[in-house]
């Protein structure tokens, strides 16, 4: 059955359709970029590498009796410590480390590795693993430019140990003699290792630099949305509370306009009496739609929800429309006024009226056990590489800016908000194709989620909670 009307709307006005700047309400952000790292953190790195080279050198040496280099290799291993004692001299070490800085610290411990792994038998050396570690740190953190110039550097050190290096340490009274083809594959499975495990690294500190940040944004956005409607409560006591004065302004102003006698007086007091008047219809319209915490104002009808969520769009060369309608033997529900829904759905409905070729169907349907809200345009709809990652931030959502009203090419950060947005509240988001053509989003809530209260049997708990306090 219909339970609601249709709102549909087109004029003639521009086809520039105003859209949200949501990337203006946190910093920017650029593929490959990281978060940095403190100057502590490289210098305590640093000396873990040290001890554990030291470790090692000294377990290979003295525990199992090989022919160790000591002193090229304890002279490598001070030259870490003593770079770590300058800086821990130098100043504090709780500033950040710029980007060039860590890449400098980070190479030195590259070039620190592979002399040391030179003097010690090259890609032949079991530790030769441990080239990963700065490469990966430096995928992690650095800016991808110079992560992949560290890399690089890394790789060709372990080009060079797989060809060239002093013996491997072994018993002096025993000959250790690899072939060439082994001490290749060695190398060849160091790189592949180094090659991966920066990749790995690198993409998980890119992701989750995407997803801190959208995060931020979105509770910034929705705390924007509270505040706005804190704002409207704020207008409507207000409202209420000068009411009086006015109206008592407003009475002494009509008595001085009557019984003045000088034409100049009776002027200012007209003057008066018309902006009192002005000041009350000012209140009036403020108090129209107050969205206060009552229990009258935090709740809305369904068909009124869906009129919201169009009305920004209605002034646009799209024909927007809005259906309610509902399973037979069920009422419509009255929804809680949420600033996340409201906000995430006006979201959706702009993106959708962005991409529409002419027309945008927003259709609410219920039923006894849950409350569904459809957005569907008849434009293009999602590319299918892209379907499946929507709901991600920094996605592309559309197949390129040219089939926007806008121009835009979203990043995919809308539908990220929106979607964190919906699930707050309890939804289960899906993004499809229809069949018809057309992107199609939908929110489905547990009715029992979104569903306001019956006010009548909250007043009687509200009594009955003060006659048993009294």
């Amino acid at each position: 059955m219909v339970a609601g009307m249709a709102f549909t709307s087109a004029s003639d006005k521009p086809e520039s359709v105003g859209r949200q700047d949501v990337a203006g309400l946190g910093p920017a952000w650029e593929p490959g970029e990281r978060a940095g790292v403190s100057l502590r953190t490289l210098v305590m790195v640093r000396w873990l590498l040290a001890g554990a080279e030291a470790t090692a050198v000294v377990a290979v040496g003295m525990g199992l009796g090989f022919s160790v280099p000591y002193a090229w290799c304890l002279l490598l291993i001070a030259m870490s410590g003593l770079l770590n004692a300058f800086f821990a001299l130098a100043g504090p070490l709780q500033r950040q480390a710029g980007p060039k800085e860590a890449s400098l610290h980070i190479g030195f411990d590259i070039l620190q590795i592979s002399a040391l792994l030179f003097v010690t038998g090259g890609a032949l050396n079991p530790f030769a693993e441990v080239m990963i570690a700065p490469a990966a740190l430096a995928a992690a953190i650095l800016p991808r430019r110079l992560a992949v110039i560290l890399c690089g550097v890394a790789l060709a050190a372990i080009a060079v140990l797989t060809v060239w290096s002093m013996p491997l340490p072994w018993w002096p009274e025993q000959h250790l003699d690899q072939p060439l083809i082994y001490r290749v594959g060695s190398g060849i499975g160091l790189a592949a290792g180094l090659v991966l495990a920066a990749g790995y690294a690198g993409q998980a500190a890119a992701e989750s630099a995407r997803m801190e940040l959208a995060l931020n944004i979105t509770r910034q956005v929705l705390a924007r949305e509270q505040r706005l409607s804190a704002l409207g409560g704020l207008a409507a006591a207000a409202a209420h509370e000068l009411g009086t004065p006015l109206a008592t302004i407003a009475v002494v102003a009509r008595e001085l306009a009557r019984e003045a006698k000088d034409g100049a007086v009776r002027e200012d007091a007209e003057l008066l009496v018309s902006q009192t008047e002005r000041c009350r219809e000012i209140l009036r319209r403020l108090t129209e739609t107050p969205d206060t915490d009552d229990m009258v104002h935090a709740r809305m009808g369904l068909l009124q929800l869906v009129h919201e969520v169009i009305e920004p769009h209605l002034d646009t060369p799209i024909r927007v429309e809005a259906v309610v309608t509902g399973a037979p033997g069920s009422h419509a529900p009255d929804i809680r006024r949420l600033p996340e829904l409201l906000h995430a759905m006006t979201s959706l409905v702009e993106n959708a009226v962005d991409f529409a070729r002419s027309e945008v169907l927003v259709s609410a349907r219920f039923d006894n056990a849950s409350v569904v809200i459809e957005v569907r345009d008849d434009g293009k709809g999602f590319s299918p590489e892209i379907l499946l990652r929507l709901g991600q931030p920094y996605v592309t959502s559309r197949p390129g800016g040219e089939d926007s009203r806008s121009g835009h090419i979203g990043m995919g950060l809308g539908f990220f908000i929106a979607k964190t947005l919906l699930e707050r509240t309890g939804a289960h988001v899906d993004f499809r194709n229809s069949p018809a053509g057309g992107a199609v989003v939908s929110a489905r809530w547990p009715r029992a989620a979104v569903e306001a209260p019956d006010p009548v049997a909250a007043l009687n708990r509200l009594d009955d909670r003060a006659g048993a306090t009294s």
